[in-house]
């Protein structure tokens, strides 16, 4: 099943089966005025990356595999560790260190919902690597037509 982003136009489809199919790191499935879905897949041992969204919540929720969900005020001090697996909702407060890191041995299957949107509507990105790459040369940046906040602080990566 292969989504196509139509910006802030009305949309419809099967989520958990997009969510399955989905083969990339992260693929833009849903960009509005006020928040985006995307859908991700991490392979076995690998993660999402740790970072902080200093003005964005996130909503993620996996559709299979096992992983592990650190949380906390600092990359230093990850004090919200639990286990997660398929049918897990996983809420990230705007600001919160949070990574996620496959524990199985099958490819984890999640989406996100941001608010604000944070990607370029319709990014496909094969691996962490690429999405990197394209964050650092600008390629992944939100579209005009979103809101934003007036004044927005870099995301943070460790």
């Amino acid at each position: 099943m292969t989504i196509k982003d139509i910006g802030p136009d009305p949309q419809s489809f099967d989520l958990e089966h997009a969510t399955l199919e989905n083969p990339n790191y992260r693929s833009v499935a849903w960009s509005g005025k006020y928040l985006q879905l995307t859908l991700m897949s991490i392979p076995p041992g690998e993660d999402i990356g740790l970072e902080a969204h200093p003005e964005t919540d996130q909503f993620l929720r996996l559709d299979a595999g096992r992983g592990r969900v650190q949380m906390g005020p600092s990359r230093d001090q990850l004090d919200f560790d639990r286990e997660v697996e398929d049918g897990w909702a996983i809420l990230v407060p705007a600001g919160s260190w949070h990574n996620v890191t496959n524990i199985g041995n099958e490819p984890m299957r999640l989406y996100a919902v941001y608010a604000p949107v944070h990607h370029a509507p319709g990014r496909v990105q094969a691996t962490a690597d690429d999405a990197e790459q394209e964050e650092e040369a600008g390629k992944d940046e939100p579209p005009s037509w979103s809101v934003q906040p007036a004044e927005q602080p870099p995301d943070e990566h460790a």
